[in-house]
């Protein structure tokens, strides 16, 4: 699977939205790695979980 992601993308766990904004910081296959500003570092499973980007602080 091809996410539409990259490093440093803001994103949203919209099951968990209380862990605030999450930050990307890795991507290997569908093992997407996240610093989010509540709970610290979490390695979400793109296949299972999908991730909302959001639009405003999409890198340039």
């Amino acid at each position: 699977m091809i996410f539409d992601f990259e490093p440093g993308d803001k994103v949203v766990n919209p099951n968990n939205k209380e862990w605030g904004i999450g930050q990307i910081q890795s991507i290997i296959r569908e093992k997407i790695t996240v610093n989010f500003e509540n709970v610290g570092k979490k390695v979400i499973n793109g296949n299972i979980i999908t991730l909302e980007k959001l639009k405003r602080y999409e890198n340039k």
